[in-house]
């Protein structure tokens, strides 16, 4: 079973989506089950995680209802906002219904590199782990020691890291030792996951395999196969490539790892990380 961990849908007529904009034509229109299935099918995907694109609760109550009703959905990862003094009472509203999996604060959006460590932002964290939601790090390179400070103080609340944290990243350019150490570092903590996704959009239009290879190699090794999830950011990913062009890449990349790890790779690390 192929589970693709991230993925967007949007009706831009909802009015609550300060990006997309007019920035990015090409995803600048509505997404949604009709556009992604025939990609789906095509590729041999079988179930998706549903991920937030804007920070409302309206927007993670519109992607529960299409998940109700599209069964390739198997869970949804949404918003709320964790330093609100009634973020524990959303949480649990929008946990009644089973479909949400895990909740994505936008940290790359936030100036405040530790936002997600303020102490009115730990009762909400606390009650995510007590739920067993999984919590989505959509995160840049100057959140690492960040996240694994909050790796640390909360080892039960299962992370994952969006986008390998969207390091710089195509045009002949190496990986930064400084995000390498500091992916090593998360990887080095137990509840820490890794989303292969994303990387195609940071390297930009003209991204050759050879631009992203290094990236990959780095985390498959630091977090291992059972680790790792194959995440299509799409529509995202269309800004600079396709859905078939991606996952082709990707299982180029784990091409040298045996039959039993890339099943876990494109889709075992999913299920039991998103209790799928």
């Amino acid at each position: 079973m192929i589970i693709d961990t991230h993925h967007h849908f949007w009706q831009l007529s909802r009015g609550d989506y300060p990006w997309p904009n007019d920035s990015v034509a090409p995803i600048f229109r509505d997404f949604g089950p009709d556009d992604l299935t025939p990609l789906l099918n095509e590729a041999g995907v079988t179930k998706t995680v549903l991920v937030q694109a804007t920070d409302t609760v309206a927007e993670t109550e519109f992607l529960l209802d299409l998940a109700s009703h599209h069964s390739m959905i198997a869970g949804v990862v949404g918003w709320v906002d964790l330093s609100a003094p009634d973020a524990c009472d959303v949480i649990d509203r929008l946990r009644g219904n089973p479909l949400l999996k895990g909740l994505r604060p936008m940290l790359q959006n936030i100036d405040d590199t530790d936002w997600i460590l303020r102490p009115e932002v730990q009762p909400a964290l606390r009650h995510m782990a007590a739920l067993d939601l999984a919590f989505d790090a959509l995160i840049q390179p100057r959140h690492l020691p960040v996240i694994a400070a909050l790796a640390d103080r909360h080892p039960n609340l299962r992370v994952v890291i969006d986008h390998l944290a969207k390091p710089q990243m195509g045009q002949g350019r190496l990986p930064n030792p400084d995000w390498q150490q500091g992916m090593a570092d998360l990887a080095a903590r137990p509840n820490v996951r890794c989303k292969l996704s994303g990387m195609v959009t940071e390297a930009g239009p003209d991204w050759q395999p050879a631009d992203l290879q290094p990236f990959a190699e780095h985390v498959l090794g630091a977090f291992t196969s059972g680790r790792i999830m194959f995440g299509s950011d799409w529509p995202v990913v269309n800004l600079a490539s396709d859905y078939a062009s991606w996952i082709q890449f990707v299982r180029s990349a784990i091409a040298a790892f045996s039959d039993q790890e890339q099943a876990q790779i494109m889709g075992g690390t999913a299920a039991a990380f998103y209790r799928l």
